[in-house]
């Protein structure tokens, strides 16, 4: 069983693009952390890329964490990628990594279920891309939550505006199928996209505190994929920054006093093609007969994340200053 003086261990579940890679490298050089493996979902951008982005982010830190490639595609629909926020490749639209580094041996979801049921109890899934691996290894396992540790989402628009459409977030929208089955059948901590647009931006001054620091490998690293990002925001909000809802979620693990306040609801999924394809559902007045399973992070600590952030680009360390 996980204690208090071991390090959580966890599974990393990525559509590694942008903000994926910052995720994994808050992961990777914490203390606190052991990661156990990696494994690639169709999301963000086309799926080869995003194995071989995982790959070049983990190589820049000392974790030797193996990639497990996953899922090709949903369950059920067509996606679109998210190319257009993050450049071409995902890492900016410059940087495309070719590692030669092999990916494990056996499929992203065996590889899920296969750790859950060697280690009951000790493992973390921590989800930052759409949910089709996580709803196949339930396929796969459905004593998977019993087996599991926890399970972190990041995904879902929780009673405000998407980011994809006016109904739905990303990682959601993406696979609505597969996120229905894990809200339904799993217990989650879920930092949704609402979550990250109140309180896990960099604003214009934050990132101009980073692009003028010290130069290290891994400011270096983020000064360059955050650049599509920043001006995409610029195009469509109108302002320089970024949000990191995925290294928010990472560094929660590193540091739980990050999450300032939680509530415990019933969450459901849509699941239907249509205008409201990978709504989230969230009954915070329980007006409908759901198990209010999921834990929806609702308020989170800004200025302790962006030090931690930062001590993670100049340290190589998220810890340094705790």
């Amino acid at each position: 069983m996980v204690t208090e003086s071991s390090p959580r261990r966890v599974i990393v579940d990525t559509d590694t693009a942008g903000d994926d890679t910052q995720a994994l490298l808050m992961l990777a050089t914490a203390d606190r952390i052991d990661i156990e493996g990696v494994t690639i979902c169709a999301g963000n951008v086309e799926f080869d890329y995003q194995v071989e982005n995982a790959k070049h982010t983990l190589s820049l830190t000392d974790c030797d964490a193996t990639v497990y490639e996953g899922a090709r595609q949903p369950l059920l629909k067509e996606h679109t990628f998210a190319d257009y926020v993050h450049g071409e490749g995902g890492l900016g639209g410059e940087l495309f990594p070719e590692t030669g580094i092999p990916s494990g041996d056996r499929h992203a979801v065996e590889y899920i279920v296969e750790t859950a049921r060697e280690h009951p109890g000790e493992i973390t899934l921590v989800c930052i891309a759409p949910l089709t691996n996580v709803a196949l290894a339930l396929r796969q396992e459905p004593e998977l939550n019993e087996l599991l540790d926890e399970v972190w989402v990041m995904g879902g628009n929780v009673n405000c505006l998407g980011n994809v459409t006016p109904a739905a977030e990303y990682n959601f929208w993406v696979d609505p199928d597969a996120a229905k089955v894990v809200m339904n059948e799993l217990d989650v901590t879920l930092f949704d996209w609402g979550l990250t647009v109140r309180d896990t931006g960099f604003d214009a001054e934050t990132l101009a505190s980073f692009e003028t620091g010290p130069k290290t490998e891994l400011r270096d690293f983020f000064v360059e994929i955050a650049q599509s990002v920043r001006e995409f925001n610029r195009e469509t909000l109108g302002a320089d920054q970024t949000t990191q809802p995925d290294s928010a979620l990472a560094a929660a693990l590193v540091e739980p006093e990050l999450i300032e306040s939680t509530g415990h609801y019933h969450v459901d999924v849509d699941e239907r093609e249509g205008m409201t394809r990978g709504y989230s559902m969230v009954d915070e007045d329980s007006v409908t007969d759901g198990r209010p399973r999921t834990t929806v992070v609702e308020s989170f600590d800004n200025a302790l994340f962006t030090q931690l952030f930062r001590d993670m680009l100049f340290e190589k360390s998220p810890e340094a200053s705790l």
